[in-house]
């Protein structure tokens, strides 16, 4: 019986204290091939901190404008040109997309209740409707290299 009670305690004790998955910490990149647009690298940096929580979410995206020149969509911020433009964007531009992504990893401290439709979009992260498969790619890379 004291085991028992001991062990409730334990559990319980971590639930409280904000048990972590199970990630070293560390800083961590994943990236993936996003064809979206091009041929494009979807890159994910995340930190972890000493008590393995997510502490910090950075994803960007590789993209070459009409006129050639190399650079991030995050870089380009608003000159991408996503939302109210041809694209038809009510949500956001890009870059805003994936701020809402990066925050719903920290808040969710990982991506296990992301699913991705047949398109590569998904409903689980308010004011995000990118198609975010190359992200959660990257994502998922750099947590596996993190996990324990």
């Amino acid at each position: 019986m004291k085991k028992r009670i001991c062990l409730i305690g334990i559990v319980s004790l971590a639930l409280l204290s904000g048990c972590s998955k199970g990630y070293k910490e560390g800083v961590y990149t994943g990236t993936a091939s996003d064809t979206y647009g091009g041929d494009n690298t979807a890159t994910a940096i995340v930190t972890i901190d000493s008590n393995g929580k997510i502490t910090d979410v950075d994803l960007d995206t590789t993209y070459t404008t009409s006129d050639g020149v190399k650079t991030t969509k995050k870089a380009l911020g608003a000159d991408y040109g996503m939302y109210g433009s041809q694209y038809g964007s009510s949500v956001g531009e890009w870059y805003e997309q994936a701020e809402a992504l990066e925050k719903y990893v920290i808040d969710n401290q990982g991506i296990d209740n992301i699913v991705l439709d047949e398109d590569g979009k998904t409903d689980a992260v308010s004011g995000c409707t990118i198609k975010i498969d190359a992200l959660y790619e990257a994502l998922d890379s750099a947590l596996s290299q993190a996990k324990k």
